[in-house]
């Protein structure tokens, strides 16, 4: 009985090592255009700043998308009144409305240690570049609030109403946090992955128009 117990174990050991083995020498490649490509060429385009990689549809695949996404909402109303119920205020329907996503905890969003004055600052100066662009200000919306404890003090972070922002905007948790900027009319501009001041201004700036 003994014998045969340890028969299984050694098996259910060899077969658990064979499936992690053949998992990670199996991970395919897919370009932005769902194209399966090699690995070399999977990282070689990923080298441009248009495009970031994200999970596949399978656990072991690896896919390109593009960084930016332009689109129309059908309904901008009724976006506006999801919003202002969760931020308690009253959005101008004649601005865009601006919005930083975070997703949750990610390696990407949870690295680093800039002291809490440089990164007020810099949301001091985004905001700022907003409201000359268009007159408005950002909305902060996350989709789950673990590792945000270190905005305090900084910024007011809102849950996404009924996961509205995620159904519309960002299909994938991309890594760091993203953004959107809807026109008046509804269409928008989105950026995914962590993102420089001058993309949100110059988008913003595109929306207001």
């Amino acid at each position: 009985m003994k014998k045969i117990l340890l028969i299984t174990i050694i098996g259910i050991l060899i077969h658990s090592c064979s499936a992690t083995k053949t998992g990670k020498e199996g991970t395919r490649y897919f370009d932005e255009n769902n194209m399966e490509v090699s690995k070399s060429t999977f990282h070689k385009i990923r080298l441009t700043n248009n495009l970031l990689d994200i999970p596949g549809d399978s656990t072991n695949h690896k896919k390109l998308t593009l960084r930016e996404k332009r689109g129309k909402i059908t309904n901008r109303a009724l976006l506006e009144t999801l919003l202002e119920k969760e931020i308690n205020q009253e959005l101008d329907s004649t601005k865009p409305i601006v919005i930083i996503y975070y997703p949750g905890k990610d390696p990407c969003n949870s690295s680093g240690s800039a002291p809490i004055e440089s990164r007020r600052n810099w949301f001091r100066q985004l905001e700022d570049g907003i409201s000359q662009v268009a007159q408005t200000k950002p909305i902060y919306i996350y989709k789950d609030n673990d590792g945000l404890k270190k905005y305090d003090g900084i910024l007011t972070w809102h849950k996404d109403p009924e996961g509205t922002i995620e159904r519309l905007f960002f299909e994938h948790h991309y890594p760091c946090s993203s953004f959107v900027v809807i026109s008046k009319n509804g269409d928008y501009i989105s950026y995914f992955g962590e993102f420089g001041i001058e993309y949100i201004w110059e988008a913003t700036q595109i929306m207001n128009k």
